[in-house]
């Protein structure tokens, strides 16, 4: 009798021991509280904030210059102690990731915590900043009177999926140190300007990485927790998910991962740029490359940022992130002294397009931390903050472009004068690529190209079409759940000058189902 007790505990003891993964599992649970010196709350901030701007100058020469392709070992990576200097005086649109996040700074610093979305767009919007993508298309939207959450809402900007948001949601995390449900409603406010899906769903997890590393320096579980507020069936999740994944069966090949996730990740269906060619601006593509920076960095600086730079595509934005995190988990003080010269040369500098320094931005980071710190039911101190710990609530789920597959490309490339621009085409969506050109050198001018459309001989809107570069419309037009079927469009320029001309780059269609794949074996005609 008592051997058979004993067979059952043993039993019991083996179920247990499985259903907590075995020894080599290690059982992850959030302290209700963490608590931090106040010097080591701000060594962190300020290591993610360095961390971010090293990142984005360490990748900046390779940026979309390697896409669809790894950056071979071969290829040199430029640093000098000067590095970064130079890049702020000749190149300051590099550091869009990071004057964007220094923007939202501003306004809560102006607005309070609370700030709405408004504030945070109408802010971003008549700055003077070079933007792109997402970014670009939700200013002329707001410009133009459409503001958020519709202004990055997938039907008003083909770029809803794309990399804009993840690449400057850093701040939110850097705020909200083991706050992760405090840093998803700063995103909520911010991120849904110029995204949404998965391009909103980058910037939380991203946040959300950054706010579990003030209170954990376990890689693994970084990521893992990060990855929480996102659900489960997005895309999104799924892409992380799967680098997840191969990194456990591929531990010590970093490429091996990259070619598993570009087999089966790296369709696309939004940005019109890149549906037809291997340019990827993805939110979840660029995040998987982020990923692989930090697994297999090992918490090494210049590994994770190498990388995370050698994935290829957006490589400056994503090293300037994993560097960021990694510099919150690390701090300041722990970054390798190699570094350091750059970026100590160029703190008290204004930062490009803002008024305020890098060591400015630390101390207000700081402050609006500590502040959200107390409002969440924690404490500071004179020489302490004690953090509440959030347990991660899953978000809403969103999904752009749903029943949009694209089916066609046609390469234009011709400018117009004096006549109309018709494309007939069979599908459910159309995007026209495009801008105002001029035609006698023009540096600067509020010159407005109006723009009449016709989708089947009705008039559907009139497009504006600004020569100015920082208020400029991204795509000519854009139009998707069109019916299913055969389509005329005309775009018609009412106010023709002779200074500018239309250049029309390309056009992709779509339709509500894949396009089919041909058998080469069979007749098809």
């Amino acid at each position: 009798m008592i051997k058979g007790i004993n067979f059952l505990l043993l039993v019991v003891i083996i179920v247990l021991f499985s259903a907590c993964g075995g020894a080599n599992n290690k059982t992850r649970i959030l302290p209700a509280k963490a608590t931090l010196t106040v010097a080591v709350l701000k060594d962190k901030i300020k290591g993610g904030w360095a961390g971010q701007t090293i990142g984005c100058t360490f990748g900046g020469p390779t940026e979309f210059q390697f896409k669809g392709t790894m950056i071979q070992d071969y290829q040199p990576m430029v640093w000098y102690d000067d590095y970064i200097k130079e890049i702020f005086e000749s190149d300051p649109g590099l550091y869009d990731d990071v004057y964007m996040d220094l923007t939202f700074i501003e306004v809560l610093e102006r607005c309070g915590l609370n700030a709405p979305a408004d504030s945070f767009a109408l802010s971003f919007a008549h700055d003077d900043y070079k933007l792109w993508h997402a970014n670009q298309a939700a200013r002329y939207n707001i410009l133009s009177g459409i503001m958020p959450p519709a202004s990055g809402y997938w039907l008003n900007n083909p770029h809803a999926d794309d990399i804009d948001f993840q690449i400057e949601a850093d701040f939110a995390g850097m705020m909200s140190p083991g706050m992760i449900n405090t840093a998803s409603e700063i995103c909520d406010r911010t991120g849904h300007i110029m995204n949404y899906g998965d391009g909103w769903y980058g910037g939380v997890f991203m946040a959300a990485m950054y706010s579990t590393a003030f209170i954990s320096d376990d890689i693994e579980f970084i990521v893992s927790q990060g990855l929480k507020p996102i659900p489960e069936k997005s895309k999104f999740y799924l892409s992380i998910a799967d680098v997840i994944k191969w990194h456990k069966q591929y531990p010590s090949d970093w490429k091996q991962c990259w070619f598993e996730f570009q087999k089966k990740h790296t369709s696309e269906e939004g940005c019109p740029e890149g549906v037809f060619n291997a340019f990827n601006i993805d939110a979840s593509v660029n995040a998987a490359y982020v990923v692989i920076g930090l697994l297999y960095g090992e918490k090494d600086f210049f590994k994770t940022m190498d990388i995370a730079t050698r994935c290829g595509q957006d490589s400056d934005c994503n090293p300037a992130t994993a560097a960021g995190i990694l510099g919150v988990v690390l701090g300041y003080d722990r970054i390798p002294a190699f570094w350091k010269p750059a970026i100590e040369k160029v703190q008290d500098l204004k930062f490009p397009y803002s008024d305020r320094t890098l060591n400015q931005i630390y101390a207000l980071s700081y402050k609006h931390a500590t502040e959200l710190i107390v409002k969440n039911g924690g404490e500071v101190k004179n020489d302490s903050v004690t953090i509440k710990v959030q347990e991660p609530a899953t978000l809403r789920y969103e999904q752009s472009f749903e029943g949009m597959y694209p089916t066609k490309q046609l390469l234009v490339r011709k400018d117009f004068l004096d006549e109309s621009i018709k494309i007939n085409f069979n599908g459910n969506g159309i995007v026209v690529l495009g801008n105002v050109k001029s035609q006698c050198g023009v540096a600067k001018s509020d010159f407005v190209a109006m723009l009449d459309v016709y989708i089947d001989g009705t008039k559907i809107e009139q497009v504006r079409m600004p020569y100015d570069y920082i208020v400029r419309k991204y795509d000519i037009f854009y139009k998707y759940m069109l019916k299913n079927c055969d389509h005329k469009l005309e775009i018609r320029w009412v106010n023709q000058d002779p200074d500018f001309r239309i250049t029309l780059k390309s056009y992709v269609v779509y339709s509500d189902k894949p396009a089919a794949m041909l058998n080469p074996h069979t007749d098809n005609k």
